[in-house]
């Protein structure tokens, strides 16, 4: 019977080699499979969210995809414009009041002045009331010069409004209370009060972001358009309004 010779030992390492060669060469087609159903996973979450989105996202997204840039230009946005945020109108509104409260709710003492910030909409725009207590929360008590949790406010607010291509509106309120010896034709009263707390307020809001044509108007009302009509001597009637108007 004739014996059979064992293999050389070139031709093993031949053979070494070929599995080698092919085990490189198709051991990674699972990663191949693996990203196409990650990018299909990802377009599906894509889809759910767009269909879950709210007009004014539907709209952003419709817009900027038919023309990017010029989407981009109407909002105020791109590298050289510093308008990054959306501009403010009817239809986004309630998501640009969400965006300032989760940006004030970042400030690490917001807890404690969280009852004295009211947001709400009117016809001319989103209004930003911030209410005072008998002690001054916002502003030191009879006088126009800002707390440090006031001044805190306002530079979280500009930060956020200054991105806007939106006016703004200040106002100065105060309550019915007058100051002593004050009379309407002379000293210092409500009116002088209301006006200078405004334009301290107006200040500010410069010195952290908002542009200088931003400012639409500085208004004083002293006690005349009360929060509380039926408590005209109530401190929540004494308060700085933030108006941001309307876009067109």
């Amino acid at each position: 019977m004739a014996k059979l010779n064992p293999p050389s030992v070139g031709a093993v390492q031949v053979q070494v080699r070929v599995k080698r060669q092919f085990s490189r060469r198709h051991g990674g087609a699972w990663k191949v499979a693996y990203a196409d159903f990650m990018t299909a996973m990802m377009a599906l979450f894509l889809v759910l969210w767009m269909m879950n989105a709210s007009k004014a996202v539907k709209a952003s997204v419709t817009g900027y995809f038919h023309d990017p840039r010029g989407y981009t230009q109407k909002l105020g946005a791109g590298p050289s414009n510093s308008n990054e945020g959306l501009m403010v109108h009817r239809d986004n509104v309630a998501d640009v009041k969400r965006q300032l409260q989760q940006a004030l709710e970042r400030m690490p003492e917001f807890k404690t002045i969280r009852e004295n910030v009211l947001f709400s909409v009117t016809g001319e725009g989103l209004r930003i009331e911030l209410l005072e207590t008998e002690q001054g929360m916002f502003f030191v008590s009879g006088g126009p010069a800002p707390t440090v949790a006031g001044e805190r406010l306002l530079h979280t607010l500009a930060s956020e409004l200054g991105t806007m291509p939106n006016r703004l509106v200040v106002e100065g309120h105060t309550d019915a209370r007058p100051f002593r010896n004050a009379r309407p034709e002379a000293g210092y009263g409500n009116w002088e009060l209301a006006v200078e707390r405004g334009n301290a307020a107006r200040r500010l809001l410069h010195s952290y972001g908002i542009r200088p044509d931003q400012i639409a108007e500085v208004r004083g009302f002293a006690d005349q358009r009360p929060l509380d009509g039926a408590a005209p001597e109530d401190s929540r009637n004494r308060r700085v309004s933030i108006v941001v108007r309307f876009g067109q």
